[in-house]
């Protein structure tokens, strides 16, 4: 048993106040990445399930066992909790072969020599580096070292994986790679593990679950399709999203079981099945539509219903082009597979699917109406 729970768990430094009575379960075998700026709350939360941070409120269950409560004063020693960490930092011994570096763990719980080589033979060659074995860390590349980290983490076969922005020394290429090996030793090992990271591409390609936190505060726990789809507030939104959503400043008006909406992308209505929970205020109130940019259709010929505007700026990046256009006061941006052509200040016509775009209270940020397509 793996499963995680945590019940109101705040944490301070001082008078600086991290983490905010957060409540989040983590089921048996969950891919679950916590996510969101420097500085939010995600790596003390790691660290509090670790047994690293003790949080000064709260209780955390371990596979149904308390390891921590503050008002009685447990706090279960963090070898006790059969779970592995991978740091930033690859935290490899320098002098040891990467063989030597896996093994220690399992030489340490005292294994049979023959036990303890066929493990490490097998933790490395899920990592395919298992032709490195008799190399010393300074030998290897820093994918190679993340993967010789990662072996020794999971060699043990322990319950729950931590990781905490385990990518985040790597270029580019590395990176996508080793998201591809992580997603695939999740789904071969079956594993609860819990990655932090403040790259939401990384979040959104490898999770089964993301748990985002601004301020200390846990705001959204989704799928990655649901938190994209629909963001829980303009926070979240404003946060997810590589180009980022555009924003409408818009009127809206809540009548007879409609939701009435009046931006500069023209007039769209909701029926009711499209809105959320969220309590909306009487008469005519501000509020703000959101629409991502691969949402954004451009034509170059009027059609119906479509708006017309004027192209800003276009940018081709080879498998994508970046089209900035202007619709009278509003300033927005479009996405397009493959190469595109557009000329400074040429004229075109935009179209958006309104059952694809979100609605948020202006006052209060949080989502009044859903995408639902």
């Amino acid at each position: 048993m793996s499963k995680i729970i945590l019940k109101g768990i705040s944490k301070y430094y001082g008078k600086n106040h991290v983490l905010k009575d957060i409540d989040l379960t983590i089921e048996e075998g969950e891919f679950m990445t916590l996510l969101g700026p420097s500085g939010c709350g995600k790596t003390t939360t790691l660290r509090v399930i670790a047994g690293l941070e003790q949080p000064q409120s709260g209780t955390l269950y371990i596979g149904g066992r308390q390891v921590v409560n503050v008002s009685e004063m447990l706090f279960e020693p963090s070898a006790n909790r059969d779970l592995s960490l991978v740091f930033q930092s690859y935290a490899l011994w320098p002098h040891m072969t990467v063989f030597s570096n896996v093994a220690f763990g399992l030489e340490t719980k005292k294994m049979p020599k023959n036990q303890i080589a066929d493990k490490v033979a097998n933790a490395l060659e899920r990592l395919q580096i298992l032709q490195f074995k008799d190399r010393y860390p300074s030998e290897l590349s820093g994918g190679q070292q993340q993967r010789v980290a990662i072996a020794r983490s999971i060699v043990t076969e322990p319950k729950i994986l931590l990781l905490d922005e385990p990518l985040s020394n790597l270029d580019a290429k590395l990176r996508i790679e080793m998201r591809s090996e992580i997603k695939r030793l999740h789904q071969d090992l079956r594993t609860t593990v819990i990655y932090v990271t403040h790259d939401q591409t990384e979040a959104l390609t490898m999770s089964t679950r993301i748990a985002t936190f601004f301020d200390g505060v846990l705001t959204q726990v989704d799928t990655p399709a649901n938190l994209y789809k629909n963001p829980c507030n303009l926070q979240v939104a404003g946060f997810i999203g590589n180009p980022s959503i555009n924003f409408i400043d818009a009127w809206a008006k809540y009548d007879d079981g409609y939701l009435t909406i009046k931006s500069d992308l023209g007039d769209m209505m909701f029926g009711r099945d499209t809105l959320t929970d969220e309590p909306l205020p009487s008469g005519k109130f501000p509020c703000v539509l959101a629409v991502r940019p691969e949402q954004i259709r451009i034509s170059r010929t009027a059609l119906d219903e479509a708006r017309e505007g004027t192209v800003y700026s276009s940018m081709p990046a080879g498998s994508e082009t970046l089209i900035h256009v202007t619709v009278q006061s509003v300033r927005l941006l479009s996405k397009e597979i493959g190469i595109a052509d557009y000329e400074t200040n040429q004229k075109i016509w935009l179209t958006i699917n309104p059952g694809m775009a979100n609605v948020y209270d202006h006052q209060s940020g949080r989502l009044i109406k859903r995408a639902t397509e």
